[in-house]
């Protein structure tokens, strides 16, 4: 057993993380100790109590039940809720995407070489901010109106008022069901609505972040080394086959690590979402900020 004592490498570093923790704790505590002094000085009101408040603001969709009448709590709730459902999502249809194209980029197929590459310079090279805006514009402006939409398989209808898709629901006489949206004078009724905000972030997220993916998963790919595919095909295996069999299980090794910051990322780029209007959590903290004052908080 390794001796805790200044003469041994295991003690020497013990003693080090020990004295860089107590000073980190006196840093912060010299920080908070400091802000509370300001905020009183300045008679700026502290503290978390504004969230049992009623927030008086609405917001216009989210997974989350959420009223005027409810409490900011509630509000953050409902904006956490909104983030994190277009991220899983975003996440959901980025994923196989970006491999698709990853793998395009590989094709002998010089076609689907090419408009593989191209998707990925375009996306790569132009903002996000600028991709939601594009994408918005699309929804808002080109797209029929409510009251006369595009007809979907699967009786789903698009429209300037957004995405309506059936959905399963229970009832207690028939028990399951499927809910279809039914067009009607004023629009498009029933069902899952999904509105223009949400789809313009989801699409511009998910497509501007496959991009990225792609390049993660081209790189992968080319890591394995080219033995293995030609060992693979001395075998008799198929291209495919040596895709799928070989050299994708061993690209996982490179692909999984950055993959995970590409899952970060489209996450935290879901706060340009204020832009065009969706609540998610960052639109909400603000709107909070503006009405409470408490920045620091918020």
């Amino acid at each position: 057993r390794a001796r805790l004592s200044w003469s041994t490498r295991s003690g020497r570093a013990l003693v080090v993380q020990a004295a860089v923790l107590l000073v980190l704790l006196a840093a912060g505590w010299l920080l908070w100790r400091n802000t509370a002094h300001n905020l009183a000085a300045r008679q700026i009101r502290s503290g978390f109590a504004f969230l049992g408040q009623r927030a008086g603001f609405d917001i216009g969709e989210g997974p989350v039940p959420y009223t005027p009448d409810a409490t900011y709590l509630r509000a953050f709730a409902a904006g956490i809720g909104n983030t994190l459902r277009v991220a899983l999502l975003g996440i959901l249809l980025a994923t196989p995407l970006g491999a698709a194209v990853g793998l395009g980029r590989l094709s002998r197929n010089a076609l689907v070489r090419g408009l593989s590459t191209a998707w990925v310079e375009v996306l790569r090279n132009v903002p996000i901010v600028i991709q939601l805006f594009a994408w918005y514009l699309v929804l808002t402006q080109l797209l029929p109106d409510p009251t006369s939409p595009l007809a979907l398989p699967a009786h789903a209808y698009l429209s300037k008022g957004g995405l309506q898709l059936p959905v399963p629901t229970w009832t207690s006489g028939s028990g399951l069901a499927l809910e279809r949206p039914e067009i009607t004078a004023f629009g498009v009724s029933g069902g899952l609505s999904l509105t223009p905000e949400f789809l313009a972030l989801l699409i511009g997220l998910a497509t501007a972040t496959s991009a990225s993916i792609a390049e993660i998963v081209r790189s992968g790919v080319l890591a394995v080394p080219g033995g293995q595919s030609e060992a693979a095909a001395a075998l008799g295996l198929s291209h495919r086959q040596v895709i799928r069999r070989v050299v994708l299980p061993q690209a996982l090794r490179v692909i999984v690590p950055p993959l995970t910051s590409q899952f970060l990322n489209l996450t935290k780029h879901s706060s340009l979402a204020v832009a065009i209007g969706y609540p998610d959590v960052v639109s909400i903290a603000n709107t909070t900020m503006n009405q409470t004052g408490q920045s620091i908080e918020g």
